[in-house]
């Protein structure tokens, strides 16, 4: 089950920079996690300074 990024994301990069297999990426709104490629280990969670980002 990948992690996903709320609208609560204030597009800081923080996460892109935290995920070991880089599923994170700058989306139309937000950052986005390509779900396919996540390993759904919660690096990116931890690394959110605004907690937008959480288990799906």
């Amino acid at each position: 089950m990948a992690h996903v990024i709320s609208d609560a994301c204030v597009s800081c990069g923080a996460c892109e920079g935290a995920c070991p297999v880089g599923a994170i990426s700058m989306g139309d709104d937000h950052m986005q996690i390509d779900a396919g490629a996540c390993v759904d280990c919660g690096a990116c969670e931890a690394a959110c300074p605004t907690g937008a980002i959480s288990a799906e």
